[in-house]
């Protein structure tokens, strides 16, 4: 029953209680690629505002190098983002349930790609360790967009600092001492909300917990756990629309004349 229930989470029939699972799932995988990555490669790859910035100052120091080499990160970041919209507006048009799916799919492989390139990143270092960030920033855009598109906007599970202005605001509304009961102006939290966005934050530490003990002691292996995680949410709707139009395939090919 829970391995049904995780191939259903990536369905193209959503509900809210859906969303918020995959939505932790999501900010746990996110929190272990990126704790790994910064392990393998010295760099935290989802944090694009730390990126522009250190671009901004490279530019103003004169060090282009720096500067193109944090705009090649987030370009990166934004590719990652537009494959996904692509994927699923894609399979939105051909009405295909693995809308969602697609993407998760394509990130499962680039992580076990990411696993592959690290055996060999002691090596060759200096060629692959640019070309693992750009991979990493990729990886962190399109996961970042599949759970933008499927919520509406309303999950992130990269944006830890969005996360925590947003529990900052509802929390100010909790301790809020409403005086004077005036209609229309009484200040109420989102609990729910509240607890959404520190769960988020929650499953995005143990995932950097996780991700940076498994880099630890098996190293760029770890990436085959994540990487299968992410398989299994996607298997269910895919192995549909394959069955689907494997059916409709036979079925034309026997009404086919001659």
């Amino acid at each position: 029953m829970p391995l049904l229930y995780l191939r259903q989470l990536t369905s193209n029939k959503r509900d809210s209680r859906k969303d918020r699972h995959l939505g932790y799932v999501l900010a746990f995988v996110a929190g272990a690629v990126n704790a790994g990555g910064f392990l393998a490669i010295g760099r935290y790859t989802s944090h694009m505002t730390g990126i522009v910035s250190g671009m901004a100052d490279s530019a103003a120091l004169g060090e282009s190098g720096l500067a193109l080499a944090a705009l090649a990160a987030w370009i990166a970041f934004v590719l990652g983002a537009a494959t996904t919209a692509l994927l699923i507006n894609w399979a939105r048009r051909s009405q295909l349930r693995s809308q969602y799916a697609l993407s998760l799919l394509v990130e499962a492989a680039l992580l076990l790609l990411f696993g592959l390139a690290g055996l060999n990143l002691a090596a060759m270092r200096d060629l692959l360790a640019p070309i693992t960030v750009l991979l990493l920033c990729f990886i962190m855009g399109l996961q970042n967009a599949i759970i933008t598109k499927v919520s509406g906007a309303v999950i992130r599970t990269t944006h830890v600092t969005g996360l925590s202005t947003d529990i900052g605001i509802e929390l100010g509304k909790l301790f809020y001492y409403n005086r004077r009961q005036i209609p229309g102006q009484i200040v109420y939290a989102n609990r729910s909300k509240l607890r959404l966005h520190a769960t988020l934050i929650f499953c995005f530490f143990i995932g950097g917990v996780s991700g940076a003990l498994g880099f630890k002691h098996i190293g760029y292996s770890a990436t085959i756990f994540l990487s299968a995680l992410l398989a299994l949410l996607s298997f269910g709707p895919i192995w549909y629309d394959l069955r689907l139009r494997w059916r409709f395939f036979r079925r034309n090919k026997r009404e086919k004349p001659g």
